[in-house]
């Protein structure tokens, strides 16, 4: 008999398809700083391409950005006119996400509420169009970031919580996303980077966001995203800048030990000596040089250079080979692999470590 899982948070894919699948609910994802709620909007628009995708930031509204009274000189009285950013007139549906609804002012939350009913959703007196969606996101109230919902109001959303990626989930995305080799190669060997302070055994976590502590800066999805972006550019920067933009991105902690990882990068033998010289090209020395190295690979094989790097990489250890293998596979460039006679005979002779 198979075993039901019970558990009580849902991946972003899965709130995704909630959202979707069921547009009579009103769903709030709540989960900690950082995870990618507010990518949820572009998941959905690849789910929807039919309807108008609509953010609004609620922490930053005022009453006059949702809708405002003016004078209709015909029946001398008042209509509501809703703001444009809520695009009302494009003649689609539309799918609005009230993003940190719960850290708006109480006015606008209450202006809001209306586009919490079901039957009949409106801004003021206007209803949504036909086949419209309305979700919002938020935090989890042990974050004590400023999550503030009344319960009249939570009594008509459905609340999931949304989990924070671990390291493979992660991983997946950053491969398909254009995040730097270095970045992903220490979240390989840290995963525990992206463990969640609700998780057991995380209070001694030097890396990850905790409300019970005063920090600047923590590694989180939405953070490793920045850090890649600073390790992208420091060609143009001293190591020192380097160092002090990634503490002040993602903690000291990553910071110290994802520069570790630059280094090794540094290190590596040319790419150009691994498509040349597959079979004598220098390896790696240490288990964080051959991360370096194998995420780098996934990132720029092509068509052409498949054959050499994986003559190249038979000379790693088995766990390497499968780490490259696997995260090829998911990435964008998995056609190249498929399509591969090197990788094709790989696969047959190794599929006992996969």
């Amino acid at each position: 008999m198979a075993t039901i899982d019970f558990g009580s948070t849902v991946t972003l894919a899965e709130a995704a398809q909630l959202i979707v699948s069921v547009p009579e609910a009103r769903f709030r994802g709540e989960g900690e700083p950082g995870i990618g709620k507010s990518a949820l909007l572009g998941t959905i628009a690849k789910l929807l391409p039919t309807h108008t995708m609509v953010y609004r930031d609620c922490q930053t509204l005022d009453l006059g950005d949702i809708a405002m009274p003016m004078p209709n000189r015909e029946t001398k009285q008042t209509d509501y006119y809703p703001s444009a950013g809520f695009h009302m007139n494009d003649g689609r549906p539309v799918v609005i996400m009230l993003d940190e609804f719960s850290k708006a002012m109480q006015p606008v939350q209450n202006m809001l509420h209306p586009l919490l009913e079901v039957n009949n959703p409106r801004i003021g007196d206007v209803p949504l169009p036909e086949g419209s969606i309305v979700f919002l996101t938020g935090n989890l109230a042990s974050d004590g970031v400023g999550d503030n919902t009344k319960a009249h109001t939570l009594n008509r959303v459905s609340s999931i919580r949304i989990s924070k990626p671990d390291s493979d989930q992660w991983l997946a995305w950053a491969q398909g996303n254009g995040i730097e080799p270095i970045v992903c190669a220490w979240v390989k060997q840290f995963p525990h980077a992206l463990a969640s302070y609700t998780d057991p055994g995380q209070k001694d976590n030097p890396y990850i966001y905790d409300p019970k502590k005063q920090q600047r800066s923590y590694v989180s999805p939405r953070s490793l995203e920045r850090a890649s972006h600073i390790i992208r550019r420091r060609d143009r920067n001293s190591q020192g800048a380097i160092i002090s933009a990634l503490t002040g991105t993602i903690g000291e902690a990553a910071s110290r030990d994802i520069s570790a990882f630059v280094d090794y990068q540094d290190q590596l033998p040319a790419w150009s000596d691994i498509l040349a010289n597959p079979k004598s090209a220098r390896l790696p020395d240490s288990p964080g040089a051959c991360a370096v190295l194998v995420y780098g690979a996934v990132a720029k094989v092509a068509k052409d250079t498949i054959e050499p790097v994986m003559n190249y990489l038979k000379r790693f250890d088995a766990e390497w080979q499968a780490v490259f293998a696997v995260s090829l596979a998911r990435s964008p460039n998995q056609q190249i692999a498929f399509h591969s006679k090197a990788f094709s005979e790989w696969l047959r002779e190794n599929s006992d470590i996969l």
